[in-house]
């Protein structure tokens, strides 16, 4: 088996996401204390979370489906 069940990399993703976002926003309350400026690095974070959940989470999906797709015409 070269290559993960869809299933599990679609929780994958999701995992993926959640992380990227609040990483971010943990990243950007830990700033915020640190120099006491409050919600400036949680916004920050949290639009950089935003950011590259999006892009990491489209590009694991577009490869998600192509995989589906190319595993669906050997199955006929």
């Amino acid at each position: 088996m070269d290559r993960l069940p869809p299933t599990v990399r679609l929780i994958g993703i999701g995992w993926y996401v959640a992380f990227c976002i609040v990483g971010g926003v943990v990243g950007g309350l830990f700033l915020d204390r640190a120099t006491d400026i409050a919600p400036l690095f949680t916004l920050l974070g949290l639009l950089l979370g935003l950011v590259a959940a999006f892009y990491g989470g489209y590009r694991m999906l577009v490869e998600a489906i192509e995989g589906f797709g190319q595993r669906r015409g050997k199955d006929q």
